[in-house]
């Protein structure tokens, strides 16, 4: 594959052929309504759908508010979404990718190279009026195996690490990183080193991606440059995957570190600095 992402269009002749993708909607928002419901008012036809918080994280604690499941957990959870060794997968969320990353990464980490992020979403499906469906499908069996550690990742020490030597790119919304709010976590700020890099940049005002070439230029204008260590965080190590997604399709790196604990972890942990404002700190 050339991208991580796939079209609707594209998909759409995928689905219809005589060895379609295996489609994943991993639907979420922060509060508000589960993603099941919105799943259960329609979806793409075949989709099976995962629960960000009990599919694709194991339970909060210590490690943050969406650690990485266990292997043999994930590979339950992918078996019985019907995931096949050498078979392709599309995940997809609302619209702008941030959620399916989640899947993206996941997959990559564990393995499973053949996986893309529907651009746009459920939102640009339905947009271009392409089917829907209430229709729960029962999938086969997968026989996924799931081999972790193909995509790098890093514990608080190793996040601070990257602040210092190489580059850590915090995903949250500007308010979040500067500090002036903070609705979840213990404690408002950011890594200290840490630059902001939310992941609202990496989609247009239609909800879709922006080029590789808009996304390079982000990129580089945030001094991601030549061979320098590359990591990201977020508030619970979910929309920060969106941005390892934009490394990748910006075709700079595909082997960019994820702080999977994030803020949710390190705000936890009261000996660890806090900086505030638009600067790194």
């Amino acid at each position: 594959m050339t991208t991580p992402l796939v079209s609707c269009a594209d998909l759409a002749v995928s689905l219809s052929s005589s060895a379609p993708p295996t489609l994943l909607d991993v639907r979420w928002r922060l509060g508000g309504l589960p993603g099941r419901d919105d799943y259960d008012r329609g979806h793409l036809p075949g989709a099976v759908f995962l629960d960000l918080d009990t599919d694709l994280a194991a339970p909060p604690g210590p490690g943050g508010r969406h650690p990485l499941p266990s292997p043999a957990e994930l590979e339950r959870v992918l078996r019985a979404a019907g995931v096949r060794d050498g078979h392709p997968v599309v995940a997809y969320d609302a619209d702008n990718g941030s959620i399916a990353a989640r899947l993206w990464w996941l997959l990559r980490w564990a393995g499973h190279d053949r996986v893309r992020v529907l651009d746009g979403g459920f939102a640009a499906w339905q947009a271009e009026g392409r089917p829907v469906t209430t229709g729960v499908p029962v999938p086969d069996e997968g026989d996924v195996t799931v081999r972790p550690g193909q995509l790098p990742v890093v514990d608080a020490d190793g996040a601070a690490g990257l602040a210092r030597t190489g580059l850590l790119l915090d995903a949250r919304a500007p308010e979040r990183y500067r500090g002036d709010v903070e609705p979840i976590d213990p404690e408002a700020g950011h890594v200290p080193g840490a630059v902001n890099a939310p992941f609202s940049a990496h989609t247009g005002p239609d909800g879709r991606w922006r080029t590789p070439e808009e996304l390079a230029a982000h990129f580089a204008g945030l001094g991601v440059l030549g061979d320098q260590p590359v990591g990201a965080y977020c508030g619970s190590g979910v929309t920060a995957t969106s941005v390892l997604l934009a490394l990748e399709v910006a075709g700079v790196t595909d082997r960019a570190a994820l702080y999977a604990g994030s803020w949710s972890n390190w705000s936890a942990d009261p000996d660890r600095p806090v900086a505030t404002g638009d600067a790194p700190g």
